[in-house]
């Protein structure tokens, strides 16, 4: 897709970051702006398997601005980051400011802009699970809110804004961004075949897990639930360990529910979409990951209490609430998982064509003119 905007002025975005979803989908939003942007990292997530190697992946400049933020209370994080962005802002003025998602970095992107009185993009804007107990409910509102423009990614998304009494105007739909993340690292199929020989599991006969919610992994009991329906599954068990969980796990004493098990630390962007696409099932807390799912044509069992990703429930994803209904769901879909890849490589993904991140460059630059 062709950009309306060609050249915008050098250093005149602000793109504020901080975990590891926010890279992914920013990344080719970075790349399209080129010496536009500016990069502000504030290290809520500060694992490298978490940051630094996806900044690789993607061959991402390093962060002009940085901040330590990880490991901190939400109220804390928020609160340093906006005091941390708003000083940046104000010692390095930019035109516009671009925050993603719903994390504690992008809602204190989005105070730090409005309080320097900086035009802010929200990037994902309009996702809604309508269920107040969760922190990234409350981030992903007030972030669209604050924005001068919502980049919508589904039209569903949009009616969500509209209900609110945002402005027509303020909303563009443009498609998920990480539909070109995935395409542009998803490993061929040569090297995603030395990647199922490094894990000594075939194509289509394992299962790809990954946990870090703390409605999943703060409760030992609903852990112990979790970890035990994935010991009951009939094949191999690959288990990337978000630093949250492996410390859950250690502190409730459940290390042994994970033997037999592929427990390996936070993989790089490439090898776990390799796994994702050569995966039987994919089993997970994570919200990116229902959107790969679509992408990638894996079913998901996507393992919360609520989502704000419904556009793939019924297709890609299926939700449940404890352990128990894990196995259940998880066996019922192995009994016939080849028909199942089968059906979902011929539904399309409803996160678009590959230029949401053209579009959303283009949605800056009309901020900026």
């Amino acid at each position: 897709m062709k950009l309306r905007h060609q050249a915008l002025p050098p250093r005149s975005v602000l793109v504020i970051l901080g975990t590891r979803p926010e890279i992914i989908k920013l990344s080719h939003v970075i790349r399209l702006l080129g010496p536009a942007a500016t990069i502000f990292h504030t290290g809520q997530h500060y694992d490298v398997g978490l940051s630094k190697t996806h900044f690789e992946a993607f061959h991402l400049p390093e962060p002009d601005g940085t901040l330590e933020v990880g490991g901190l209370t939400r109220g804390a994080q928020i609160g340093r980051a906006v005091d941390g962005l708003e000083a940046y802002l104000r010692s390095s003025p930019a035109s516009v400011v671009v925050v993603q998602g719903d994390t504690n970095s992008a809602l204190a992107g989005a105070i730090a802009a409005n309080v320097t009185e900086t035009p802010l993009v929200h990037v994902e804007a309009g996702l809604r699970s309508f269920d107040r107990r969760m922190p990234e409910e409350h981030n992903r509102v007030l972030a669209d809110h604050l924005a001068d423009s919502c980049c919508a990614p589904t039209d569903l998304n949009r009616s969500n804004l509209l209900a609110e009494g945002i402005e027509e105007e303020r909303i563009t739909v443009t498609g998920n961004t990480i539909v070109e993340a995935v395409e542009s690292l998803l490993p061929e199929s040569n090297a995603r075949a030395e990647l199922l020989r490094r894990f000594g599991v075939e194509p289509g006969r394992f299962a790809l897990t990954t946990f870090h919610r703390p409605e999943n992994v703060d409760d030992p009991e609903t852990l112990r639930q979790i970890l035990l329906a994935l010991q009951s599954l009939s094949l191999p068990v690959i288990f990337p360990m978000h630093p949250r969980t492996g410390h859950s796990i250690a502190q409730a004493g459940l290390a042994h529910l994970t033997e037999g098990m592929h427990v390996v630390e936070p993989l790089a962007y490439p090898e776990f979409l390799g796994l994702a696409a050569e995966s039987a099932l994919l089993i997970s807390d994570s919200g990116g990951l229902q959107e790969e799912a679509s992408i990638l044509k894996r079913p998901a069992l996507v393992v919360r209490r609520s989502t704000e990703r419904p556009e793939v429930l019924g297709t890609f994803a299926s939700m449940v609430t404890t352990g128990p209904a894990v196995a259940e769901v998880a066996h019922s879909w192995l009994a016939d998982i080849d028909e199942r890849h089968a059906h979902l490589a011929q539904v399309a993904s409803p996160y678009g064509d590959g230029s949401a991140s053209a579009t959303t460059v283009d949605a800056i630059g009309d901020l900026i003119s």
